[in-house]
């Protein structure tokens, strides 16, 4: 039982207590039981988490009872150095990591219970692609209507929803999503991805949160061990929680009920990962006995800044009651920049860049660009260029997706688990040794006919078959056996995989490749190596095997990774999801345009466009002292010149904090009047969607086929598959373009591009 001190007392122990305002003390010194703290955007959430835990092992607490849940690496690894910085190296104790990293640790303990070994592989989105093309290719499925991307997005979505493959094909509503999507065969794939991914000894990132929902609902032996091992369970970032990683945490505090929650529903922007709102929305429901404690004090932003944000975000219906706040200057009003097109854009906001630099004598590191879609970054590289100002663009080739990288990682891989088929397929001809994509065919139809691994052919080709490339294929296979033996004899990861890289001949190749991507390849091996190096040298790494090497790699995410740029002072460029978590002093919104943001994508319902909101939301809470938006009145869309009207969030921005004038025209000319920029805006109400009524996804008719639309008219009744029955009212032909404006009964007016849409013709 945690016992609170004296206040006075407790100030007089413990400096880091005194730092805090009175909620933020509120949430670190609160005793037992379920807790839910609402963080506002620069509201100190990580100071109030990092000193809560230290306050817990102060007063007793044993750290490895405690579960730290995060969504970077980076989040956890800074949480546990302030906590190492407050109480001393008793914090390397405590079970903090991200949910994947978390639950892959408990996985491999506990692999046996689910057929597994403790060195299965994780599957990266890349390798489980990769084999699902195979999966693809194998049913002679066409892969330009089974594209691995959908399915891929299709299967990771129905694991997040703890949908099994074989509830996957016995769900009736399911089935007919696929039938009316043309993919009837998903339900297949999914099966058989799922037994080849078993038979691989591997698992993919959904799997690490599906198979442990699997392991804690099968065998409650385990699920009891892990429930009173952790007294007390953190989630950081709970607005972002899928329903899986919600289940497994509210599992995993039912003992004790010792979880505290710490997050910001008006920061929910991942609905498209999964992400599921409700689960803070509603958490009162689950422990109705929570107390919430509110954190509205801003201290990142100015009150211009905060207020802009407040204005915003209270049009939203669904959330939690709260007003951010903030001692802060009220700072410079919201600069809105107004261009002809999307170049000018990019070019004002290149100028607006270089100006501020020159008045205020900043560094090119204190500012971003920040848009809603990756596409847009066009305009503003080229102006940037022209101006002599650095920039990096985040969201990038991630390091560890680069190829040699993915090489050499293939061989580490396939090293520690011979059962890993897209290891296998990745390195059996690199570097070449007269392997073809039939022999591999070959080995894998002969290791199904057998009912035997992959490995058992390879490694006695023999005694499966004979022919010119057995020679090279048995070569492969003793090369393999000679690293496994290093592993067997206990060498670390670096003398491993240093020994792998020269022996297999990968080193050779890139080192005698002499362009300058050659030598560029070449280097990023040595750094590789150099990573592995800096972790076997890490004291806080216990295990310093080529296994744990290999699990804290396939754990990374693009946030993760350093940045490989010396010069750190370039503009960052952006997509607003990427730049969540982040602060800069000046911070430009682009591209506020209707369709682009909010995105065409999510206007049709309420909870779509508030998700939208929420988006626009973060974006603006990025900013500490300045911030500026801009949006143009024309761009290039799919090769097309469209004319463009001002985003609705630029309305719903309250006017008093936006400074109109800087509204500006082409050759930098300002506009005729303050006002021009809101008649600009016209008289819709930007605060509704697109009508749209409670009934909502079409259900497709059975028999629904498109039809072939050349010979549609005015007056035709059709059938969408999204936006259910309508009655076509215009036509429209430009060149080999042709449109038609449909009056759909429940989703009104729409202006679909036959080359596009499908819609059956209804006779």
């Amino acid at each position: 039982m945690i016992v609170e001190e004296n206040k006075s007392e407790r100030l007089k122990k413990n400096d880091y207590i005194s730092s805090l305002n009175e909620p933020q003390r509120a949430a670190v010194l609160y005793g037992e039981g379920p807790l839910m703290i609402i963080a506002g955007a620069g509201s100190g959430k990580t100071r109030v988490l990092t000193y809560r835990i230290a306050h817990l092992i102060e007063n007793g607490v044993d750290p490895f009872r405690i579960l730290s849940l995060t969504f970077t690496n980076k989040a956890s690894g800074e949480m546990r150095h302030r906590i190492e910085t407050t109480i001393g190296t008793e914090a390397r104790n405590i079970w903090m990591g991200t949910f994947h990293s978390v639950f892959a640790k408990i996985l491999r303990i506990e692999a046996r219970f689910l057929g597994y070994t403790s060195d299965f592989s994780i599957y990266d989105t890349d390798d489980s692609k990769s084999l699902l093309r195979s999966i693809i290719k194998e049913f002679n499925l066409d892969d330009k209507v089974y594209k691995a991307n959908v399915v891929f997005n299709r299967i990771s979505g129905a694991k997040n929803r703890l949908i099994s493959a074989d509830d996957y094909l016995k769900n009736p509503t399911i089935q007919a999503d696929d039938d009316a999507a043309k993919m009837k065969e998903i339900g297949r794939i999914y099966k058989t991805y799922a037994v080849r991914c078993f038979q691989a000894n591997a698992m993919d990132f959904d799997d690490l949160l599906f198979n442990t929902n699997v392991l804690f609902r099968d065998f409650p032996d385990v699920l009891y061990k892990y429930q009173q091992k952790f007294q007390h369970v953190m989630v950081d970032e709970f607005q972002d929680t899928n329903v899986s990683q919600y289940l497994i945490t509210r599992k995993l505090s039912a003992v004790h009920r010792n979880i505290v929650v710490v997050g910001d529903d008006a920061q929910s922007i991942y609905a498209f990962r999964g992400a599921n709102i409700e689960n803070i929305l509603n958490f009162s429901k689950d422990f109705p006995d929570v107390q919430t404690i509110k954190l509205e004090q801003n201290y990142r932003s100015t009150s211009t800044i905060v207020n802009a944000a407040n204005s915003v975000i209270a049009r939203n219906k669904s959330q939690l009651e709260k007003h951010t706040f903030t001692a802060n200057d009220e700072g410079a009003l919201i600069d809105v920049i107004k261009a002809g097109s999307d170049n000018e854009e990019g070019r004002l906001v290149a100028s607006a860049i270089l100006d501020e630099k020159m008045q205020h004598a900043l560094r090119n590191e204190n500012f971003a660009i920040l848009y809603r879609t990756n596409a847009q970054s066009r305009s503003f590289e080229e102006a940037l260029r022209k101006l002599g100002i650095k920039y990096r663009i985040i969201g990038g080739q991630s390091f560890y997706q680069r190829k040699e990288i993915k090489d050499l990682l293939g061989y580490l891989r396939y090293t520690v688990n011979q059962r890993d088929e897209e290891a296998f397929k990745r390195i059996i001809n690199l570097p070449k040794r007269g392997i073809g994509d039939t022999t591999v065919a070959r080995i894998t139809v002969t290791a199904a006919e057998n009912n035997v691994p992959i490995w058992e052919v390879v490694s006695n080709i023999g005694k499966y078959a004979t022919g010119r490339t057995s020679a090279p294929i048995e070569q492969f296979a003793t090369l393999i056996k000679s690293f496994k033996i290093m592993l067997e004899e206990g060498k670390d990861a670096y003398e491993v995989s240093s020994h792998i890289a020269k022996v297999s001949g990968i080193l050779k190749e890139l080192y005698e490749d002499k362009t300058v991507e050659g030598l560029s390849r070449y280097e990023n091996v040595q750094e590789l190596l150099n990573g592995i190096k800096e972790f076997v040298d890490n004291e806080e790494n216990e295990d310093k095997t080529l296994s744990a090497f290999l699990q804290s790699v396939s754990l990374l995410t693009n946030a993760d990774e350093p940045d490989e740029n010396e010069d750190h002072d370039r503009v960052t460029m952006m997509t607003i999801h990427s730049a969540k978590g982040l602060e800069f002093r000046n911070v430009f919104i682009v591209g506020l345009e209707e369709d682009l943001f909010p995105s065409q994508m999510m206007l049709e319902s309420r909870q779509d466009l508030e998700e939208e909101r929420r988006l626009f939301y973060v974006a603006i809470t990025r900013a500490e002292k300045k911030l500026s938006f801009s949006y143009a009145d024309s761009r290039y869309q799919w090769g097309r010149l469209k004319m463009c009207e001002p985003s609705r969030f630029l309305l719903e921005v309250d006017q008093k904090y936006l400074n109109l004038t800087t509204a500006l025209r082409r050759d930098s000319e300002p506009a005729a009047s303050p006002m021009s920029f809101v008649r600009n805006l016209g008289p819709r109400k930007p605060t509704e969607p697109k009508p749209v009524p409670a009934a909502q996804a079409h259900t497709p008719t059975g028999d629904f086929v498109p039809s072939d639309t050349r010979n549609l008219t005015e007056g035709d009744k059709v059938e969408h598959l999204k936006f259910g029955f309508g009655t076509v009212l215009k036509m429209e032909v430009n060149g080999n373009d042709r449109k038609a404006t449909v009056k759909f009964d429940t989703v009104g007016e729409k202006t679909l591009l036959l080359s596009f849409a499908k819609l059956r013709i209804i006779k």
